[in-house]
């Protein structure tokens, strides 16, 4: 996908090597691609690099821009910030850079986006992204995001979502908080006297173009979410 909260899953990129160089390129290539297997087969069993034959291209990068984004690349934080204390195994801040692509008047767009139970650590890991990218002298722009969400496993709207779902299925939820970007979080900046809890269908392939529903699971959702308000 192409969205801010969009978690990469392929990329590609045209580049040129001087024609006496290209055996030498060819080996180092499979070398870094034998690494990489052997670092992610685990994580990404099918994990690929690939290369094509392109026709030449007209213009290319500059030097100095070709340094300046790749090295903002590698240098920019992605991943788990920080673990939250409060709850345990929560990740309480993270960062994910999104896409990167050519955009109008001769520009590239790099978008990333960040997301934080506390408030204050998410405006830390905008900075430290904001400060790589300014120091290969690009321009930063900041867009609204999402609110932190702080759990409450005191409230009264849990307790009865809880019984709620005892009574209709005769199994016990799992209550989680998890580390995500929700609406809820913006309704609770506005109105922070609210009690809020989230729940749904199933989804599968979240933030990427394979994101789906599991129809069988909407009944379900629909019959909980009827009954807990019958029960406020």
């Amino acid at each position: 996908g192409n969205l801010r909260n969009a978690i990469p899953r392929e990329a590609y990129a045209v580049f040129g090597i001087p024609t006496r160089l290209r055996e030498e390129f060819l080996s180092r290539c499979r070398l870094f691609a034998d690494d990489l297997h052997a670092e992610f087969k685990l994580r990404e069993p099918n994990f690929r690099i690939t290369l094509n034959e392109m026709p030449e291209v007209d213009t290319v990068l500059d030097m100095r821009t070709q340094t300046g984004l790749i090295q903002s690349l590698v240098g920019v934080p992605n991943g788990v910030i920080a673990m939250s204390f409060a709850v345990p195994g929560l990740v309480e801040t993270s960062t994910n850079l999104a896409s990167v692509k050519f955009g109008e008047g001769n520009t590239i767009v790099v978008t990333s986006s960040q997301r934080s139970s506390v408030e204050s650590a998410k405006t830390y890991v905008m900075q430290m992204v904001e400060s790589v990218f300014a120091l290969a002298g690009a321009d930063v722009a900041h867009s609204d995001g999402y609110p932190g969400w702080t759990p409450d496993p005191e409230s009264k709207l849990l307790e009865t979502t809880v019984a709620s779902y005892r009574r209709l299925f005769g199994d016990e939820p799992k209550v989680k908080a998890i580390h995500a970007g929700l609406e809820c979080g913006l309704f609770l900046e506005k109105y922070p006297e609210l009690e809020m809890v989230s729940f749904g269908p199933t989804l599968r392939g979240v933030h990427s173009p394979d994101e789906r529903l599991e129809i069988a699971t909407v009944p379900r959702f629909w019959e909980l979410l009827s009954d807990i308000l019958r029960h406020i």
